[in-house]
C-alpha cells in the first residue's frame, strides 16, 4: 500500500425507503446505494466532493480493501496531496443505482417476486441517478457540494447535476465527456448489447435463475468497448503487428493485439463479476443522455440556470469523446456568460487518458481543485 493513499477503506450502505419514480415511467419502491467516503467533513460541511463513475466503475474510487492489492479506480487522482486532496476534502464515491457492486440493480431481489430483478429492472437515466445521489447528499447533511466530478459517463452526470440541481454544487468538473452521444457511439453500444443478448446463456436476461452468466457476450462487449477507449497511435506503439509466434494461416490468435483484447474480455467477464444486465442499463443511460432535448435541443438554453463554475477537460487522442464535443459544452456555457475553464490535454492514451497519470492533466486538475479548496476554506 502506498504512503499517499487513503489506506484501507470499507463501503457503506444507504437505504432509501421511498419510491423513485424514474424518467421511463417505472417505479422502484425502495433502494440501496453503496458508497465510500475519504477524508473528513469540515465543521460547516462545505468541503464535500461527489465523484461520479463511468460505465464499468463503482463506488471504490480510492484506497484498498483489506486483503486486496488492487486500489480504487481513481487512485492516481484521489488521496493525500493528490488533485482531489483528502487532507482538504471530504470525498464521496457512490455506486450508481442499477449497478452491480452493492447498489440496488438487476441482480438484486425484486420484493414483488422474490426473484432477481433481471430484465425487469427499470431503465435508468442520468437524471434518475442525480435524484438518487441527491438523496445521499441529504442523508450526509451536505447543503452544497464543493464540486461534483466525473469522467466519461461520470462527466455526463456532472452536467445533469449542474442543470437539475444548480444550487447544490459550487463547481462542476467534466472530464472526457460529451453533451450527448454521437450516432457512432450509440452504434458501438448497440453492438455490445447485441453481443450480450445473443449469448446462449443470456436466457432473456434471467441467467441468474439458470445459474449461469453470459460470459462470451460480456467478453465480446468488453473487447469492443476497450478497443474504442484506446487510440490508434497507442495500440500501434504497444502492439504494432507483432506476432505471438509465427504465422499459422488459420483463425487462432496470432497477433499480440488479438491476445490482449481476448485477455481483457475474459478478465472482465470472469473476474470483475460485472452483471450483464447492468452493462445493458449503463449503455442505455449513455444513449439516452441529452439534456438539451428538454430545451428545444438547444444546449445553451439547457445551461441558462447553471450556477456552478466549470472545469472542462478533453484529451487530444480521445476519438470516442473528442475535444470537439467538450468544446460544445464550453461554447454553450460561454453563451450564458458562465464561469468556465477549459483544457485540452496532449495524450496518446485515447478515452482512457482520464484514468491514467499525466503530469499536465494532473497540474490543471490540481490547480482547479486548489481554487475550489480555497473558496470553501479547506
Amino acid at each position: 500500500m502506498k504512503e499517499n493513499s487513503v489506506g484501507l477503506v470499507k463501503p457503506k450502505t444507504f437505504h432509501v425507503d421511498e419510491p423513485l419514480h424514474t424518467v421511463s415511467g417505472s417505479v422502484i419502491p425502495a433502494y440501496d446505494l453503496v458508497y465510500e467516503t475519504y477524508g473528513q467533513l469540515n465543521a460547516d460541511k462545505s468541503n464535500a466532493i461527489l465523484i461520479c463513475h463511468a460505465l464499468s466503475g463503482n463506488h471504490h474510487v480510492a484506497g484498498y480493501y483489506d486483503g486486496d492489492e488492487k486500489p480504487g479506480w481513481w487512485e492516481h487522482y484521489v488521496g493525500p496531496g493528490k488533485p482531489i486532496d483528502t487532507n482538504r476534502f471530504f470525498v464521496v464515491g457512490v455506486n450508481n443505482l442499477g449497478g452491480c457492486h452493492g447498489s440496488t440493480g438487476p441482480a438484486s431481489i425484486n420484493p414483488e417476486t422474490g426473484r432477481p430483478w433481471g430484465p425487469d429492472f427499470p431503465i435508468i437515466t442520468v437524471k434518475d441517478w442525480v435524484v438518487s445521489q441527491d438523496k445521499l447528499r441529504e442523508h450526509l447533511g451536505i447543503e452544497q457540494w464543493a464540486a461534483v466530478v466525473g469522467g466519461s459517463l461520470g462527466g455526463m452526470q456532472v452536467i445533469q447535476w449542474a442543470i437539475d440541481r444548480p444550487d447544490r454544487l459550487r463547481h462542476a468538473v467534466v472530464i472526457a465527456a460529451a453533451p450527448r452521444l454521437s450516432a457512432q457511439n450509440i452504434a458501438f453500444n448497440e453492438v455490445a448489447r447485441t453481443a450480450i443478448m445473443s449469448d446462449p446463456d443470456f436466457h432473456g436476461g434471467r441467467y441468474l435463475e439458470h445459474g449461469v452468466i453470459p460470459k462470451r457476450g460480456l467478453a465480446l462487449a468488453r473487447m469492443l468497448g476497450h478497443l474504442t477507449y484506446l487510440s490508434d497511435d497507442l495500440m500501434g506503439k504497444k502492439f504494432g503487428r507483432e506476432l505471438r509466434d509465427r504465422l499459422k494461416y488459420n483463425f487462432d490468435v496470432e497477433f499480440q493485439v488479438e491476445s490482449y483484447l481476448r485477455y481483457q474480455g475474459e478478465k472482465f467477464a470472469t473476474r470483475s463479476k460485472f452483471d450483464a444486465n447492468t452493462y445493458l442499463l449503463m449503455t442505455k443511460a449513455l444513449d439516452y443522455f441529452d439534456p438539451a432535448a428538454e430545451y428545444d435541443h438547444d444546449l445553451s438554453k439547457a445551461f441558462a440556470r447553471v450556477q456552478a463554475g466549470f472545469l472542462v477537460v478533453s484529451f487530444t487522442s480521445d476519438w470516442r469523446f473528442s475535444p470537439e464535443r467538450s468544446e460544445e459544452i464550453v461554447r454553450a456555457l460561454l453563451d450564458n456568460d458562465k464561469n468556465v475553464s477549459y483544457a485540452e490535454i496532449e495524450s496518446q492514451h485515447g478515452h482512457d487518458a482520464f484514468l491514467l497519470p499525466n503530469p499536465f492533466y494532473e497540474g490543471v486538475f490540481s490547480a482547479y481543485m486548489d481554487r475550489v479548496a480555497r473558496e470553501v476554506g479547506a
